[in-house]
């Protein structure tokens, strides 16, 4: 597929992912690629944009939340509108942190209880897999945009793994807000579950046992929840 020179222009450094999701948004709106259209493959725009492939892909996952992405199991990413849901993205940026980190949680705990039963062999070597190549957050002088999409990743293999196609579209909904969760751990005095906790959902499903596995994930995320305030009652 021929790409416009257009396309060929580095994202800017102060927000990799944001930066990178505006040049493509930008050539969806400028008519370069059209309803139906299938995008470059991943390498191809990480080099056009000058980014990472995980920001690439963060990029791309921020866009399907929009609607102007539709993202294709083993077929590839195709342009399903040039008009985002705006208005649900700011209604749900406006609930709040916390409230986004509980519906988080909802979902991963019935996620992992899942996976502890539905999980194949293969898929946990994945997940494992995946950890390995998320590893140690390496600080605020790191590359935040890569640690947040491989983090995304990991726990996206999760939810894969429950095996229920509902839960799946849910969580890729959102998507974005699960991103934003994960980048304010970095950005913000919440604090951010290490590589060990992060190994002990993997134990926790290789246990296949969904208490322990429910357990463990409300563990992971109170652990982040108890440095949030409280959601005044109305």
């Amino acid at each position: 597929m021929l790409v416009s020179k257009e396309l060929n222009r580095p994202a800017a450094r102060v927000s990799l992912v944001d930066s990178a999701a505006e040049i493509l948004r930008e050539r969806i709106s400028g008519g370069l690629w059209k309803v139906g259209d299938k995008l470059p493959i991943e390498p191809e725009l990480a080099t056009l944009l000058g980014v990472s492939r995980g920001t690439v892909r963060a990029a791309v996952r921020s866009l399907a939340v929009a609607g102007l992405l539709d993202v294709r199991q083993g077929a590839g990413t195709f342009v399903a509108s040039t008009t985002e849901r705006s208005a649900e993205l700011k209604r749900l940026r406006r609930t709040g942190l916390r409230s986004q980190f509980e519906v988080r949680r909802a979902l991963e705990v019935e996620a992992m209880r899942l996976a502890a039963v539905r999980a194949t062999a293969r898929e946990i070597r994945q997940i494992d897999s995946l950890l390995e190549k998320r590893g140690h957050w390496l600080g605020i002088d790191s590359d935040n945009a890569r640690f947040v999409a491989d983090d995304y990743q990991f726990h996206f293999a999760i939810v894969r793994s429950a095996h229920n196609p509902a839960l799946l579209e849910t969580y890729e909904f959102l998507s974005l807000a699960v991103n934003e969760t994960i980048a304010s751990t970095l950005e913000v005095d919440i604090p951010e579950p290490d590589y060990d906790a992060h190994r002990s959902l993997i134990e926790a499903i290789e246990s296949r046992s969904p208490d322990a596995a429910e357990a463990a994930v409300r563990d992971f995320m109170d652990f982040i929840l108890a440095a949030l305030p409280e959601v005044p009652r109305q």
